[in-house]
């Protein structure tokens, strides 16, 4: 069990090194066994990818894509203390690879150019923000990209979206999507 306000990283370069988290209401770090299925789902390296985590909070899903050698991280995250707490984190890992966005998350892959192979998205529970996020997606996501998305719901699928893994832990669903609806 991780410290009260450290995560573990599960795997790769940093593996078994603590990342401290936020002290925010909102901040709800994905557990390990979570971590460890989706990434056991997505491959142990991701040597090459590009991977962006839209809501970054603890931090645990960018830093533990970095350790697993993505070749790029962007982790957007719109809290003050919460940005600040990955920024120290960022510096005392050495994380090049890692880029720090302080917005928020609809605004900025509203204007974002980018496309990635992975698009971690862990919205604050209870705000609806799915529909907003969802159809914003497609042309950042690369064609054989996927979609990890946790929420406090199934996600209920739709005819561009198909759910290709899918698991639940205590009140948490997770679910890696694929985009279906190219033209």
């Amino acid at each position: 069990m991780p410290q009260s306000g450290k995560v573990r990283i599960i795997g790769g370069q940093w593996r078994s090194r603590l990342i401290s988290v936020a002290d925010e209401v909102g901040v709800r770090p994905t557990p390990n066994r979570v971590r460890e299925t989706v990434f056991n789902w997505l491959g142990q390296d991701l040597q090459g990818k590009r991977c962006i985590d839209l809501f970054a909070g603890s931090g645990a899903m960018g830093f533990e894509s970095a350790s697993r050698g993505a070749e790029s991280v962007v982790m957007v995250e719109i809290e003050s203390n919460v940005f600040q707490v990955l920024r120290s984190m960022k510096e005392t890992l050495g994380a090049a690879q890692i880029k720090l966005i302080k917005m928020d998350a609809i605004e900025f892959i509203r204007l974002d150019q980018g496309q990635y192979d992975v698009i971690y998205l862990d919205p604050p529970f209870q705000q609806d923000l799915l529909p907003k996020l969802l159809p914003q997606l497609p042309p950042r996501l690369n064609r054989s990209g996927v979609v990890y998305l946790e929420s406090e719901y199934p996600y209920q699928q739709d005819d561009r979206w198909i759910i290709w893994k899918h698991g639940r832990a205590g009140k948490v669903f997770f679910q890696l999507l694929k985009f279906e609806g190219y033209e």
